[in-house]
């Protein structure tokens, strides 16, 4: 069981050494984010807080009110469900619970849920009290005062960087909210102790930058979702005019329940998108029949639920997303112990300008030949002569320098620089050592070989001549041939997987690393017709990656391939 899938008790302010150092206002005030009225009111229904519910029954918190955008909509709607429901403003009392870290934002907070209430015709001393009694000046992360059995947390997370908290309060953050690990930003924690405040069945509804759904720092908060909760909704807004600000924060909104995991939204929004389009996008969740839909504005599909695990989410339009889905249930990972099929990464030295060369004065067993990078930018594996000056055993131990005196001068004279490397630094007596060690029966062994940077799958054969070096990843099997596979690997289906999983740099460049590499789903090889496999290899072998990829859809049965590269194909079952 993960560490966050288990009970964790919160530690509160009183129960940490005290005082601590506040964060900077100037801080906190750069965080603050404020969110037009018209996408407060659509989080709100997406949250199902609307005046048909008797809300002042309902416990609602408001984690980070800043001057009050989420609270001035939250109490205009129980201020008229108190009137459909027949009940005195003052019942409302402890309907909601809002935190902010600023008394000036506290204050202001008060002021603007008053005047809601005072304009909507209630007595002013009734409109200071429930007023007064649902905003309190603290930290959400720490405070003593957070409830349990919340029926909805709504707003939107400061973007507070970690470098501006200072370390005793971070420590206590992290003490308090487990989930935020390494280079976590502070919103990690809201959502975490937003999620553990809930009911059965409760809800939380954050617009909030979504890098936590796929960066490593949001690793732990993943498993805690996948373990006790339901992901929704999840509407992005990247382009869309969603804050009072021009602001470069990548926000989506996330509707998560707690409950066992059901179906998933997921919609995506254009730059059009706006106000006149929200009670659309809402009567389309609504509706259980709808089918999907894109347009100039926004896109939106219905997942049969969302993605598992603490692995990164994938990316994608809402269709892509659901075809991505859709190949996760039907077929199984490329890394296969059933077929043998393994994925791994070539030799790491740390101080490649000593291991590798393409002449060194050392005993030429010593020499293992290294396929490069550059040796398959052809598609064709074309060797550059180099070689790894290798310091290992085929027993999988270091040679005895004193055996080969001709290795042993060779390092001698790189002493300083291999010593240096931290790899030395842990086992002086190894200081020859690469950081990797060298398995001798891959060099043997046929393989698909991967350059770490592409921007787009290239898969490569090494028939079974080199040892690859760090800046490729390689594929081996029993089971298959690598050509067919080749083709397969070769094809926008695949490309797909890796588009949705992978880091995209600068340049559209994505990274072609085993963690991605293994979430790509292909059939088992024996379901392949001879007929299919033949195209595939010849695909491969012609790098026709659109030939490879019209066989590999019918292989996966998916429908619709002309939209394959959009996402909007659908799958049907495998078939070759």
């Amino acid at each position: 069981m993960s560490t966050v899938a288990k009970q964790t008790r919160q530690l509160t302010l009183g129960e940490m050494q005290s005082p601590l150092a506040a964060i900077p206002e100037k801080s906190v005030e750069h965080g603050e984010v404020f969110t037009r009225r018209w996408v407060v009111d659509l989080i709100l229904d997406l949250a199902g807080y609307t005046p048909d519910r008797d809300l002042a029954e309902l416990l609602a918190v408001e984690p980070a009110c800043g001057t009050g955008a989420f609270l001035a909509s939250m109490a205009a709607r129980l201020s008229a469900s108190c009137r459909k429901h027949d009940r005195p403003l003052l019942d409302a009392k402890r309907a909601v619970r809002a935190f902010d870290l600023l008394t000036p934002n506290a204050l202001a907070s008060r002021r603007l849920a008053q005047d809601v209430f005072v304009d909507d015709g209630w007595p002013p001393a009734e409109a200071r009290e429930v007023a007064t009694s649902w905003v309190r000046q603290g930290d959400y992360l720490l405070d003593a005062h957070v409830d349990d059995g919340v029926d909805l947390v709504v707003g939107n997370p400061p973007y507070v960087r970690l470098e501006d908290v200072p370390a005793d309060r971070m420590a206590a953050y992290r003490a308090a909210c487990p989930t935020m690990t390494g280079r976590s930003d502070l919103y990690v924690g809201f959502f975490e102790r937003g999620l553990r405040s809930l009911r059965q069945g409760g809800v939380l509804a954050f617009i909030c930058a979504d890098r936590w759904m796929r960066n490593q720092y949001g690793r732990q908060l993943r498993e805690l979702i996948s373990a006790r909760y339901s992901l929704d909704v999840t509407v992005t807004m990247h382009d869309v005019d969603a804050f009072e600000e021009q602001v470069s924060a990548y926000p989506a909104i996330t509707v998560i329940r707690r409950a066992p995991q059901s179906a998933a939204v997921v919609a995506d929004t254009r730059r059009a998108f706006g106000s006149q389009d929200a009670p659309e996008l809402l009567e389309w969740i609504a509706n259980p029949e709808s089918v999907p839909w894109a347009d100039d504005r926004y896109e939106i599909a219905r997942l049969p639920h969302w993605f598992s695990g603490g692995h990164s989410w994938p990316t994608g339009s809402p269709s892509r997303l659901a075809l991505i889905e859709d190949l996760n249930e039907c077929f199984p990972p490329l890394e296969d112990a059933e077929t043998g099929t393994r994925v791994g990464i070539g030799v790491a030295t740390g101080a490649d300008s000593v291991f590798i060369t393409t002449g060194a004065d050392v005993e030429p067993r010593r020499l293992l030949p290294l396929s490069m990078v550059r040796d398959t930018t052809s598609g064709t594996l074309e060797w550059s002569g180099h070689y790894l000056v290798n310091p290992w055993g085929a027993d999988g131990q270091l040679v005895d320098l004193d055996a080969l005196p001709r290795l042993r001068a060779y390092y001698e004279r790189h002493a300083a620089a291999l010593k240096r490397r931290h790899v030395a630094g842990k086992r002086p007596a190894h200081w020859y050592r690469t950081i990797d060690k060298v398995d001798h029966s891959l060099v043997a062994r046929p393989k698909l070989l991967f350059p770490d940077m592409k921007s787009e799958i290239h898969p490569v054969l090494d028939e079974g001549n080199f040892y690859p070096h760090h800046n490729l990843y390689y594929i081996v099997s029993d089971a298959w041939d690598l050509r067919v596979l080749g083709g397969l690997l070769l094809s926008r289906v695949a490309q797909a997987f890796v588009e949705a999983y992978a880091v995209r740099m600068r340049g559209g460049t994505l990274r072609f690393q085993a963690q991605y590499l293994r979430r790509i789903r292909v059939p088992r090889p024996e379901t392949i017709s001879p007929a299919a496999q033949a195209a595939l290899a010849a695909a491969f072998d012609q790098r026709d990656t659109r030939a490879a990829t019209e066989v590999a859809l019918r292989v996966y049965g998916i429908e619709e391939s002309g939209d394959l590269i959009d996402g909007r194909a659908g799958v049907r079952g495998g078939s070759s």
